[in-house]
């Protein structure tokens, strides 16, 4: 059974959370990494995300003001007592934002080899370690619950007080995608990509689904976790950076299939739900944004698994 550390692609909002939170009830036999590059991508000093660059403050007041690449890339390639790391993160951690060309993190600078040509911060040398999935949602869903959090009440606890078009994730996702088909690292007999709605539909089918295709035991167990505290306080530790987040995965106790399932609302439908809670100028950033990224969605769901 492979050992390779097994690396969870997505973007925002794709209920990744409550993804994760399957694997965490496995603390026996796996190490859960939540979002690592996110410290080197948005505080470290090699720190590519546009949201905190004039904000220097925020950066140096955050425990990851110190944090390189390499730093996150040494970490997640220990393993801890023979355990195997499970790793949840957003491509465009490892991508400079808006399509500007990414340059390899100068801390990594001397893991490439002759001739390899890079594409993302990581030399390819590092993402040859790496077993990858990947987790996606359709932008109608993941755009308005990532705008939401940019905007009160929820604002003043998760910080991102400005809705980032860049940050969707679709592009870097599909690019990093590509990539790794393209260099070998994924083929056609590891593609593995979980459409978020077809999980809320079929947790069990779904989560069995994945783990087959990534070397891991299924048991059903792993959709409750109940009340156990020192569980519930390994979880929260692991979400705490990123405060506001995560509160419905903190909250729950299972990964439940959905009881009823939800017609897709038309587009002036779903435009008049946006201009009610955020009004005429949200309703047209959303929709944008819905716009530009649903093309690179239905790229990657058309390799999605069935189950």
């Amino acid at each position: 059974m492979s050992t390779a550390p097994i690396f969870v692609a997505t973007h925002p909002r794709s209920c990744s959370t409550a993804f994760e939170r399957v694997f965490m009830t496995r603390q026996d036999d796996l190490v859960c990494a939540h979002e690592p590059f996110g410290d080197a991508y948005y505080f470290g000093p090699e720190h590519l995300g546009l949201r905190f660059a004039d904000q220097p403050q925020v950066r140096e007041s955050s425990d990851y003001v110190h944090t390189t690449y390499k730093d996150v890339l040494d970490s997640l390639l220990t393993h801890e007592n023979g355990k195997r790391v499970f790793i949840k993160d957003m491509a465009y951690y490892l991508y400079a934002p808006d399509g500007q060309p990414t340059h390899l993190a100068p801390s990594l600078a001397d893991q490439t080899g002759a001739g390899e040509r890079q594409q993302t911060a990581l030399p390819l040398s590092a993402l040859q370690k790496f077993r990858f999935a990947f987790l996606i949602r359709h932008p109608r869903r993941s755009i308005p619950s990532y705008y939401r959090c940019t905007v009160p009440p929820l604002v003043e606890t998760t910080r991102f007080n400005e809705f980032m078009p860049c940050e969707a994730g679709y592009a870097e996702l599909r690019r990093l995608f590509d990539y790794l088909r393209e260099q070998g690292i994924v083929d056609s007999s590891s593609i593995t990509i979980i459409d978020a709605d077809d999980l809320l539909d079929r947790p069990a089918a779904g989560i069995k689904a994945f783990c087959d295709a990534v070397g891991l035991d299924f048991c059903p167990e792993m959709l409750q976790w109940g009340g156990d505290t020192a569980s519930q306080q390994h979880v929260s530790k692991a979400f705490e950076k990123w405060a506001g987040w995560h509160n419905d995965a903190l909250a729950s106790t299972g990964l439940q299939a959905r009881t009823s399932h939800k017609k897709t609302p038309s587009p002036a439908e779903e435009d008049a739900e946006w201009r009610a809670k955020y009004g005429e100028e949200g309703q047209k950033v959303i929709r944008d944004c819905v716009e530009a990224n649903t093309p690179d969605y239905e790229y990657l769901k058309q390799f999605a698994l069935k189950f």
